[in-house]
């Protein structure tokens, strides 16, 4: 059975001191008692600190009692905390518990049935809530699992991520990664330390669903609950609920039985899904989203653009309808500060077409139009690409 973390865990010990069997993945631990044959062998493998070794100072975490296995693919996890690294006081409180507390470490050591699934390496972009991540997080993430997507010995990963805004970063991953490989997020609505927690075994049909071949060519995936989403549409549906994530018009991807992935149709992509090059990019445009309503201040969209914001997004009423004074301000910042605008939608689903002076957001909710947007503006786009790109990517 998936072993249950403990209500009160020791963090902050040093990393395990690792050596390289193939580039970037030191994914044995080798230690005295080891042959001399293989003494030789560890003494001509770059350590991290060497020329040849990775670039990248991981995070990484093996099990002494798990050696490397050369049959299994192996699968890489980048935690950024979350729910699903969560710890409370007690077994039974499901909330005020204090998200992303527990390394990836201690989140592997939970589900040994990963070992049997795929050698598994550890990596910690960050440890906290998720509504904390910054573009900055986003953008080192990104970076780095392309780079390890592009490894010849990686065949997917894994991201460990709070549910409260995993809708975004994995739809930001999915626009700016370039690879068959699948990449995989998962969360967990319950923090680790409660009674049934759900992030052990989601992790673990996480881990199988990166590991399989199968799931290759379906961009970047969502697993929590048994299913399987696309990143592109997924959303989440419900404050508390364990099968929060939804995407309720263009159905789900797959499902799990016995932790291995079912999936209903052969691989495919969002029709014309663009892709945005943030390899050497360090920052991103500010965009801001105003939400619609009743006697809305029309000031509030004058407020962000002189806050700094190069966009915004309207999360407009019904199919993107926004008040008349609002709309005569909007013009107005369109056509004297060049604000590039997108109008969304409140409701939980359907289409924004475009109007004279705003883009339309399409099927992409108001959170998921800001992260196109963002990228947008950071490759330059202008007013005929912008129309082109949500008239007929979103």
């Amino acid at each position: 059975m998936l072993c249950p973390l403990p209500l009160a865990v020791t963090l902050g010990s040093p990393a395990t001191t690792f050596h390289e069997l193939s580039p970037c993945y030191p994914w044995l631990r080798l230690r005295d008692g080891l042959s001399q044959a293989a003494r030789a062998q560890r003494s001509s493998l770059p350590h991290r600190g060497d020329p040849g070794a990775c670039s990248r100072d991981f995070h990484l975490t093996a099990r002494e009692d798990r050696p490397f296995n050369t049959s299994l693919p192996n699968v890489t996890i980048f935690a950024t905390g979350g729910t699903i690294a969560g710890s409370a006081a007690s077994s039974d409180q499901t909330t005020g518990y204090r998200a992303g507390a527990l390394g990836v470490d201690i989140l592997i050591d939970a589900v040994p049935q990963l070992w049997n699934v795929s050698n598994v390496k550890g990596v910690q972009i960050a440890n906290v809530w998720s509504p904390s991540i910054t573009p900055e997080i986003l953008l080192n993430l990104s970076q780095q699992v392309q780079q390890e997507l592009d490894n010849l010995y990686c065949a997917g990963v894994v991201i460990t991520h709070g549910t409260d805004t995993l809708e975004e970063s994995s739809f930001f991953l999915d626009l700016t990664i370039r690879s068959e490989k699948p990449v995989v997020f998962v969360g967990a609505m319950r923090p680790a330390t409660t009674i049934s927690a759900d992030g052990p075994i989601n992790l673990l049909e996480a881990v199988t669903l990166a590991a399989d071949p199968m799931s290759r060519g379906r961009g970047t995936m969502i697993v929590l609950s048994d299913r399987i989403s696309s990143a592109y549409f997924t959303t989440k549906t419900d404050a508390n609920s364990l099968d929060t994530f939804q995407a309720r018009e263009q159905g789900f991807l797959g499902f799990f039985i016995n932790i291995k992935p079912k999936f209903y149709n052969t691989p495919s992509l969002p029709l014309g899904k663009p892709y945005f090059d943030v390899m050497n990019t360090t920052s991103l445009p500010e965009v801001d989203i105003l939400y619609g309503h009743q006697a809305l201040n029309p000031a509030l969209a004058e407020a962000a653009v002189n806050s700094g914001a190069k966009g915004l997004v309207l999360a407009g009423m019904g199919a993107g309808a926004w008040t008349e004074p609002g709309s005569e301000v909007i013009q107005n910042l369109v056509e004297t500060h060049g604000i590039a605008v997108v109008s969304s939608r409140r409701p939980a689903d359907g289409y924004v077409a475009p109007h004279s002076f705003v883009y339309g957001g399409g099927f992409l909710n108001p959170q998921k139009a800001r992260i196109m947007l963002q990228l947008a503006l950071n490759a330059g786009y202008e007013e005929a690409r912008l129309r082109t790109l949500f008239e007929y990517y979103a």
